[in-house]
Order: C-alpha cells, then sequence, then structure tokens
C-alpha cells in the first residue's frame, strides 16, 4: 500500500516513513497542509496519516476539503492533545479514525490497514499492456482470451495491474491478499505467482510479472 504522512514535526514524520516504508509499504511526507493536501488528491494514495495541527492549513480543513471534493482517501488524525471535543471535529470532518500522540507504530500500522479495507472496492476495469481486468464481474483477459484464475490468483493480479508499472513488496500481497493469514515466510505467494505464469504469460509466450530478489514484484506495462 501507498501511504502519505503529513506532520510538521519532520523527525515524526521521516520516523513514520521509515516504519511504513520497512513494513512493507511505500510512503511519502508533506510538513504542512497545503502541501499534504495536493499530496492527498493522488489517486495512488490509499491512506493518510495527518497531524491536526499544521502550518498554512490545520489537518481537520484539510480533511473537509478533501471530502467536499468528492475524495473517499482513508485519513487517520494524529493530535498532542486528548480532549474530545478535538477528536469529535476531526471525525464531523470526515476523518476515518484518530491516534492521540505519543502512540505505538503497531498501533498506527494496524489502524491504517483497518481503515484501508473499510474503503469501497474499486469497480473500474483495470488494464495493463495486453491484460484487462474487471473486479466488479471478476473476469480477466489477456488480448481476447479470458483468463480462468481462482480467488487468489485473481486478487494477486488484481493488486499488481493496480500498481503496473510498480513494485509491491511481498508483505503488501499477503496483507492485501491473505490478510495476515500467512506469515512473509510463507511459499503461498511464490505458488500463486507462478500459476499465474503459468495462465497469464507461457500460453502467449511472454512474460508479464518479473520478480525482484529481495524486494517483491512488478508487473511490466508493454504488452
Amino acid at each position: 500500500m501507498h501511504f502519505l504522512v503529513v506532520e510538521d514535526e519532520v523527525k515524526l514524520a521521516d520516523l513514520i516513513v521509515r516504519y511504513l516504508r520497512e513494513s512493507g509499504h511505500t510512503a511519502e511526507s508533506r510538513y504542512d497542509g497545503p502541501g499534504g493536501l495536493g499530496a492527498a488528491r493522488d489517486p495512488r494514495v490509499d491512506a493518510v496519516v495527518m497531524d491536526v495541527m499544521l502550518p498554512g492549513m490545520d489537518g481537520v480543513a484539510v480533511c473537509r476539503t478533501l471530502r467536499r471534493e468528492g475524495s473517499d482517501v482513508p485519513v487517520v488524525l494524529l493530535t498532542a492533545r486528548s480532549a474530545i471535543s478535538e477528536r469529535v471535529a476531526g471525525l464531523d470532518a470526515g476523518a476515518d479514525d484518530y491516534l492521540v500522540k505519543p502512540f505505538a507504530m503497531e498501533e498506527l500500522h494496524a489502524r491504517l490497514r483497518a481503515v484501508s479495507r473499510r474503503r469501497p472496492a474499486l469497480t473500474g476495469r483495470l488494464e495493463a499492456g495486453d491484460l484487462a481486468l474487471d473486479p466488479e464481474q471478476q473476469r480477466a483477459w489477456r488480448a481476447d482470451t479470458e483468463l480462468d484464475l481462482s480467488r487468489r490468483e485473481f486478487a494477486v493480479l488484481s493488486v499488481l495491474m493496480d500498481n503496473a508499472g510498480r513494485v509491491v513488496s511481498r508483505a503488501r500481497l499477503l496483507d492485501e491478499v491473505w490478510d495476515g493469514e500467512v506469515d512473509l515466510h510463507s511459499n503461498a505467494i511464490d505458488v500463486h505467482i507462478s500459476k499465474l505464469r503459468a495462465k497469464i504469460d507461457k500460453p502467449f509466450g511472454r512474460a508479464s510479472i518479473t520478480t525482484l530478489r529481495g524486494t517483491g514484484y512488478r508487473l511490466e506495462t508493454r504488452p
């Protein structure tokens, strides 16, 4: 998953970004409200961690603006204060969750996973090269040939296609497809990647899924 961290305490922002990256995700940071608002509009952002007190535009105002614009990106607000009125203001502005400083990184990570799962499922058709996938109908094609995929194979391909051209870590696949049911050292991913290659690559004489040893997998966008 790709997370955005909006926090004016640079050391804290960098610490959160580093933790999320070490947990197998991608993450970026902004240090003020206007910068956070602009970055949060990027459709590639899966969830936002945002401090309430920000220069230029506070977190509640950023969240309210995103919701007014129709954005459904999940937002977890951070604050150093525990006043109930402040929590209510943030939630009323459209925030999905609230975390009071200081907090454990493990708890923040868990809350981000939780709010990301609540986001409405993607229904639009995905395309990468001559691969196409319809999440709503649970159908996939290569060129004009429909692919016979299992539920897990379809889910893995969906994550790869949604991030076509970018590296998807093993941790992210486990988080999004297996929802933590198996650990990072399981061979479940390798088995399903192998099955996918046998179905979407071998019959067509071309390679789509690249393995980056020790990093993850990337779906190539060329036909």
